[in-house]
């Protein structure tokens, strides 16, 4: 009886694991043949997943799968050789060469580039010295000097009625200011068709005063001012001239000049002259002018001899001997028999660097008339030493 029941309940639980078997196989056959999702092994995007609505389980799976998709594989880095120490000494320092070597750039000037020569940055003949119009730049030596003469200034007189001044008790010694300025107020006006040249309309304004800075007992007072207007036209040329030289530039002007006194000091003139310039180098340049004055009417004429005194012509040399020193040298003559005229002698030297400092110590001897132009008539000697600023 025990056995047989035994054997019935092992029959039993074989029919049950069987069934159990088949079920999972039915169960899994089922899912076999269930169609596949057309996003399992699709390259999916977030809103695909969203538009899951229905099942929640489906879009869960969604964007699990989409998540995977964006985990980027990961980027191996070659390991680098290790390196291996070397038992060769290190070759020894070379001491003669310095631990920095500075490579010296030198700055832009601009229109007033070194390349091209003195004459040319003076009167920017060319392009490349072409600094526009309506801007300033100096014209004779901006200065400041102690003078001393030989003599102490004349009573001034003119041939014309009423010109003659009372003595007054000036003092050999003074002190000068001068001041000088130009601008460009038209340019190309006949160089149109030469592209590589500059013709230029200049407007200029000088004025030098002597001041009895010394002269404590009169009150230290102005003795003279003279204003010097200015219009002057440039035409550039490139001549070759014997010896080297070329010939750079011609011109024409018309200049006015006054000391804008009352009776009986009052002295003027106006005159028109043409000018040019040659240049050897960088080293020598030579300026002209020769000038006729204007007629006035005689009641009018402050100075009727004037020219037979200061002069109508003037020749100026420049020679920069080097870097930091320049000689000049200015004739003025009559071109008369009488040979009446000046000579002034200066020399300038460079304070700092002369490739970017316009400063110069300015020492100047003269010696003949028209020293000022109340004087013009007087021939006097005056040694002046002081400062300058040049073509700034």
């Amino acid at each position: 009886m025990t056995q047989r029941t035994h054997a019935i309940f092992s029959v039993s639980r074989l029919a049950a694991l069987a069934a159990c078997l088949g079920g999972t196989a039915a169960a899994h056959a089922q899912a076999t043949d269930q169609p596949r999702s057309p996003l399992a092994d699709a390259q999916l995007t977030w809103q695909q997943c969203a538009a899951l609505g229905n099942s929640n389980e489906a879009r869960l799976a969604c964007f699990d799968r989409w998540a995977q998709q964006q985990t980027l594989p990961s980027v191996s880095v070659p390991v680098a050789p290790p390196v291996l120490a070397s038992t060769q000494p290190a070759p020894p320092v070379d001491a003669s060469i310095p631990a920095t070597r500075v490579i010296s750039v030198g700055a832009s000037e601009g229109c007033r580039d070194r390349q091209y020569s003195a004459l040319s940055r003076f009167w920017e003949l060319e392009n490349g010295t072409d600094c526009g119009t309506f801007g300033f730049r100096g014209y004779r030596p901006l200065n400041v000097s102690a003078s001393a003469a030989t003599s102490r200034p004349d009573t001034p007189t003119s041939p014309s009625e009423g010109h003659t001044g009372t003595p007054v008790a000036y003092q050999a010694n003074e002190m000068r200011i001068g001041l000088s300025v130009r601008t460009k107020i038209a340019q190309g006006l006949l160089t149109q068709n030469e592209p590589a040249k500059k013709d230029s309309l200049w407007f200029a304004y000088s004025q030098q005063s002597t001041w009895q800075l010394f002269n404590g007992s009169i009150s230290r007072p102005f003795r003279t001012t003279d204003h010097e207007p200015e219009l002057m036209y440039v035409y550039p040329l490139d001549f070759a001239l014997p010896g080297g030289w070329r010939w750079r530039y011609a011109g024409v002007g018309v200049v006015h000049q006054s000391n804008g006194q009352s009776l009986p000091l009052s002295r003027s003139w106006n005159r028109v002259y043409l000018m040019g310039g040659a240049e050897l180098g960088d080293r020598f340049t030579i300026t002209g002018r020769i000038w006729q004055r204007m007629s006035e009417e005689a009641a009018k004429d402050d100075n009727p001899d004037i020219s037979n005194y200061i002069g109508r012509a003037e020749l100026t040399g420049r020679w920069n001997f080097n870097r930091d020193n320049t000689l000049g040298l200015t004739v003025r003559n009559n071109l008369r028999d009488s040979g009446r005229g000046s000579v002034r002698l200066e020399w300038l030297k460079a304070i700092g660097d002369p490739a970017t400092s316009n400063l110069r110590f300015h020492t100047q001897l003269f010696h003949g008339y028209g020293d000022t132009l109340v004087d013009y008539n007087r021939k006097r000697t005056v040694l002046s030493i002081g400062l300058s600023l040049v073509d700034f």
